[in-house]
């Protein structure tokens, strides 16, 4: 384990960012609002004009962000934590997601389930 030297420490995770195509906004709004529970927030003006959108549920920040020329994230992920994965699961799989889910980790049940771009979301579930 290595010794803290800095005396700078990190508060809290502001938000998470994962890439977007440019123009899918639409698109988006309807995986992050209307699937996943989030509230889309305005972006600041001056970063607004770069197109993606930011969305927010609770204390969790979630930001997408256009890339040109855009890859999604495969391996790396946010982790959701939903207060019941079954309902949120069922209701992905209805509009056409595929769900994966995965053994359970210590005290968490949990499935992987890619947005519409490709990028990998994990949604645990504490049991």
């Amino acid at each position: 384990m290595h010794e803290k030297t800095v005396d700078m420490p990190v508060l809290a995770l502001h938000h998470v960012q994962l890439a977007m195509p440019q123009g899918k906004e639409t698109i988006a709004r309807a995986f992050y609002v209307d699937l996943l529970g989030f509230e889309e927030i305005p972006k600041p003006a001056n970063l607004a004009k770069r197109g993606g959108c930011w969305f927010q549920a609770g204390g969790v920040h979630l930001h997408l962000g256009v890339e040109i020329p855009f890859t999604p994230a495969r391996k790396a992920h946010p982790a959701l934590l939903v207060d019941d994965l079954d309902r949120l699961a069922a209701r992905l799989q209805a509009a056409g997601c595929e769900m994966r889910p995965d053994e359970p980790l210590q005290g968490f049940a949990r499935t992987y389930v890619s947005d519409p771009f490709g990028n990998r979301i994990e949604l645990m579930q504490a049991i």
